[in-house]
């Protein structure tokens, strides 16, 4: 059903969503997080946070100060002020180690709150009527929407969390750490000739003259890894797609001696996967080189800067360490960019996946760029009626030929399809799952129209008794019923197991698959029933009993099937035809984001 140009790749999609720009990206994930119901709890624990991180930053600032009376202590061989510091020391330390443990808890708990309110945005927005459709139907965006929604959305919610705290904490070490090195090195004086020149805060002058090098360096090595991980993703999740449908369909091929295949198509993208892991060991590798260099030099950098201010005689050897220990503060906090570009690339990566996974569900009508829009309009209960209806994709363009048709409440009707024509896209249309086509589709406000779709049918994961009641709850029925409909047809042997849940589309065959379904709407008794072609999937004897279940205890639920001639059955008043449209809507752009052609809604999602 979908359109070739809207064919692209996962990794291409994720790129073109880079060019929606960071901010935008950023608003798209951080929106539907504020909106979720841990939207406040989240503000009151990053501000939790932020009191932690001043209150440690401040202990540190208390642990560098006291390296002075320390050392001093120990030049002086002074041993009761160095037992006394060592004391002063365990308090300090002691103090840290609380606010250690409970900013490591705090960091934690962001992390399951972030996604909590992330996977709850998103999953709010992809499962409003019609969209996680409309998003598979869109190209391979579409494809693997739990990849996006489950792992992407976890792994970036934990590197937010990790990377924002630490950012958090390096700005707020570097401001005070900074009022200590521009106090230790206001005055340091350099003699060129006779001249003598002071330069105030040299210290740190050096360290921020040091950790720009590196990040500069650091980002031109690296920058290329966000793409590069973008890539690996996108592969992991084609691969990780491949093993969970041989998983699905094992017993076909297995039926069909087909593993041989199976596993070549997994290997190809084991290769893809392999070939992006490999160019970004290589980034990583390449960025070691600055990292890791800058991290010897760092060992003796501090020494070096705070050197001058010993041997001039401006602060004694405790002043020394002292002065060290911030250099050392303030260079690692702004080395916090040098530390973390591989992670930050990798947040990068992840955070375009998921931006554009959320940006192609809230635009999903604009994937397909069809000109005509099918109007879909509320009105009388107990009537259907569909004027001069075409439905068009760039398989199909079809339309029935009964230009106004009525159909009442009970009335029993068979659309049959000519030869090529897309029965299952009329199906979609009539259900408002495909908008795209022309005519008007007038449905009876306030009355359930119950869909059955062809092929094997959907059966949610739960009991049997959930399975019968989707989508509504099962307590809405009573046990009797429940019975009643599995005895009615067929299935008496399952109604013991009403309670057990299991993989009931693995253990049932699919005509008692599709027994259970008409079980269900036995049970719902909906007013309307739309089907596509599932009559004609049943053997003689189930066909026989189910139409007698029409025949009887569901007399007053009216019926719209779409099928093939050979499902023309007494059971059917009224026959319509579909056919193939004599010239094809024009299809526009497929990228286009024009918004006129998007389908309006109404209360309850479907398109207008």
């Amino acid at each position: 059903m979908t359109d070739p140009t809207s064919k692209i790749s996962s990794s291409t999609a994720d790129t073109r969503a880079g060019n929606l720009g960071f901010l935008h990206q950023l608003g798209l994930v951080i929106r539907p997080i504020m909106r979720s119901t841990v939207g406040k709890s989240l503000k009151i624990l990053m501000f939790v946070i932020v009191v932690v991180i001043v209150a440690t930053a401040y202990g540190q600032i208390r642990l560098n100060s006291w390296n002075r009376p320390f050392f001093d202590a120990l030049s002086r061989r002074d041993l009761r002020e160095f037992f006394f510091q060592l004391g002063v020391f365990f308090a300090i330390a002691g103090f840290l180690l609380i606010l250690n443990v409970t900013q490591r808890w705090l960091a934690e708990t962001l992390q399951v709150r972030l996604r909590e309110g992330l996977v709850r945005g998103l999953l709010k927005d992809w499962l409003l009527p019609r969209r996680a459709f409309w998003l598979a139907n869109a190209g391979t965006m579409g494809v693997n929407p739990d990849q996006r929604i489950h792992e992407d959305a976890r792994k970036l919610c934990e590197l937010s969390a990790d990377l924002g705290i630490g950012l958090l904490q390096a700005s707020i070490l570097f401001g005070m750490f900074a009022g200590v090195l521009w106090t230790l090195s206001s005055d340091l004086s350099v003699r060129i000739g006779d001249q003598d020149y002071t330069i105030p805060g040299f210290m740190l002058w050096a360290a921020i003259l040091y950790a720009s090098a590196g990040s500069l360096l650091s980002y031109w090595v690296g920058r290329g890894l966000i793409n590069r991980n973008a890539e690996r993703y996108a592969n992991e999740a084609e691969l990780r797609f491949s093993l969970v449908r041989v998983n699905e369909h094992v017993d076909d091929i297995s039926l069909a001696e087909g593993e041989a295949d199976e596993r070549r198509r997994i290997e190809r993208h084991l290769v893809n996967v392999l070939r992006a892991t490999r160019r970004i060991v290589w980034g990583h590798t390449n960025l070691t080189w600055v990292t890791s260099g800058f991290g010897w030099i760092t060992i003796v950098a501090p020494i070096l800067v705070a050197a001058p201010l010993y041997y001039t005689g401006k602060v004694s050897f405790g002043g020394l360490m002292m002065a060290a220990g911030a250099f050392t503060q303030a260079q690692s906090s702004l080395r916090w960019f040098i530390d973390n570009f591989s992670v930050i690339a990798d947040w990068r990566a992840t955070l375009m996946r998921v931006a554009s996974f959320h940006h192609a569900v809230l635009s999903t009508h604009e994937f397909h760029g069809f000109e005509g829009r099918i109007a879909y309009e509320q009105g009388d209960p107990g009537l259907i009626t569909i004027d001069d209806l075409k439905s068009v994709s760039s398989a199909h363009a079809d339309m029935l030929r009964e230009p106004n048709v009525v159909v009442p409440a009970g009335a029993r009707v068979l659309i049959l399809g000519a030869p090529g024509t897309g029965k299952t896209q009329l199906f979609r249309a009539l259900a408002g799952l495909w908008p795209w086509g022309t005519g008007r589709i007038t449905r009876p406000r306030g009355e359930q129209i119950f869909y059955l779709p062809g092929g094997t049918p959907y059966l949610p994961r739960g009991s049997l008794r959930e399975v019968l009641a989707y989508p509504l709850k099962a307590d809405s029925f009573s046990s009797r019923s429940f019975t009643q409909a599995l005895y009615r047809l067929g299935l008496g042997r399952l109604a013991p197991l009403l309670d057990e849940t299991r993989r009931w589309d693995r253990e049932l065959s699919q005509d008692e698959q599709l027994c259970l379904v008409f079980a269900r709407v036995l049970i719902q008794k909906p007013p309307w029933l739309l089907v596509d072609g599932t009559l004609g999937a049943l053997d003689d004897d189930v066909l026989t009993l189910v139409i007698d279940v029409f025949t009887n205890e569901l007399k007053d639920t009216a019926m719209i099937h779409i099928g093939g001639a050979g499902e023309a059955h007494p059971l059917f008043s009224k026959v319509l035809h579909l056919v193939k449209a004599e010239a094809p809507l024009a299809a526009g752009n497929q990228e286009s984001g024009d918004d006129r052609n998007a389908p309006s809604r109404n209360e309850s999602g479907d398109p207008r």
